[in-house]
């Protein structure tokens, strides 16, 4: 069986599968090396604009393959193959469907997202002090500003598991679900960000990814520079068949 499995869904989102389910879907270096590779060629298909991330069976990802670095077999330095960086160069919405553990690696995986949704099974760790690895995939710097620092330090300095329904609490994940409904949710979610125009999806993530890095003074002018520039080459014609066809869309549906 692969170890990545993608799905490209006609609607224009993208359902990319962690398939190493006996071993927890854990990121070996092949499996690093084909998600990263997989990212960035959904990345550069403008028919894919909202990309979902999940694990098979009964783990969304264990974090990088231990056996594999215990035995020589994978670099600790000098990683080409990094599917974080990757994730980041996909311009549209990530969501990520956590089913089961997402553990160090694999919690930083899912940090790599926009946004999370959780099965009731769900529960994240990280247990970098553990194994002796400092996170390098953004963890200590991300986890702290969605959960706030205390939390964060909780978390990473005892390595202790956070169940999905205190990650709900804590603003972790945006949701919880029963397992059986995580996937559907995840591509029902797709759906209606794919009713946005197509240049407002990747517009509307990077002036909030950026602003987010700034100060919150500079992160409001980013805001308007942003607007004003992006008002200059609008019409009040463009504007209005928009409108038209919000308003049609949405007699559709109430009829329908």
């Amino acid at each position: 069986m692969p170890d990545l499995l993608l799905e490209r869904a006609p609607e224009g989102y993208a359902v990319l599968t962690l398939n190493r389910p006996a071993a927890m879907n854990a990121l070996s270096l092949s499996l690093r090396r084909e998600l990263a590779e997989a990212v960035d060629a959904l990345a550069a298909d403008c028919g894919v604009r909202v990309l979902v991330l999940t694990g098979a069976g009964r783990a969304f990802c264990a974090g990088l393959d231990l056996k594999e670095l215990a035995g020589g077999g994978a670099p600790l330095t000098g990683e080409r193959a990094d599917p974080v960086a990757a994730l980041g160069r996909f311009t549209g919405p990530i969501i990520a469907a956590v089913n089961g553990a997402a553990i160090t690696g694999g919690f930083e995986l899912a940090l790599a997202a926009d946004l999370m949704l959780a099965g009731e099974s769900a529960r994240f760790a990280d247990t970098h002090p553990r194994v002796g690895i400092l996170p390098g995939w953004g963890l200590s710097q991300k986890l702290p500003r969605i959960i706030g620092m205390g939390r964060a330090k909780e978390l990473s300095l005892t390595g202790n598991f956070l169940s999905a329904t205190q990650a709900e609490r804590w603003g972790l994940v945006n949701r919880v679900l029963p397992d059986a409904e995580l996937l559907p949710a995840a591509r029902a979610l797709a759906c209606d960000m794919l009713s946005a125009l197509p240049s407002m999806l990747p517009a509307m993530k990077r002036v909030m990814d950026d602003g987010y890095a700034l100060p919150f003074g500079e992160a409001m002018a980013l805001e308007q520079a942003r607007s004003e520039a992006h008002r200059a080459g609008l019409t009040g014609a463009a504007v209005g068949a928009t409108l038209g066809a919000l308003f049609a869309r949405g007699q559709q549906q109430k009829n329908g």
